[in-house]
């Protein structure tokens, strides 16, 4: 059984930068396409960023593309979303994802495993 936990949420200004930490359970966890999914308020929910199993492969949705970063550390069992430049349009809530194969990234049916979310807001 798999469980990820996001964390680093919290208000922000316009122009701020945020990094949200995700930590999975389970050994297994280097074997795992992850990502980061976001829902705004009255919206659908939105790809935003997804890293292979050994951090060689990297896809951004275009709207974050020079702000976000998405990086892991398997040692840690940890994905980070770093986040910089930060918009009021980038409010929403973040939930870390997990999938078994690089495959069909902006889809959220490819994955298996999500996180609870964590809020973002960004102040105008």
């Amino acid at each position: 059984q798999v469980q990820l936990v996001e964390s680093g949420g919290g208000l922000v200004q316009a122009g701020g930068s945020l990094r949200l930490s995700c930590a999975a359970s389970g050994r297994t966890f280097s074997s795992y396409t992850m990502g980061w999914f976001r829902q705004a308020p009255g919206k659908e929910r939105e790809f935003v960023a997804a890293i292979s199993r050994s951090g060689g492969n990297i896809y951004y949705v275009d709207s974050v593309k020079g702000r976000f970063t998405i990086s892991r550390d398997n040692a840690k069992n940890t994905v980070y979303l770093q986040m910089n430049s930060l918009k009021p349009e980038d409010t929403a809530v973040y939930y870390c994802v997990g999938a078994p194969r690089w495959y069909g990234l902006v889809s959220a049916s490819s994955y298996d495993y999500w996180g609870q979310g964590t809020q973002v807001t960004v102040s105008s």
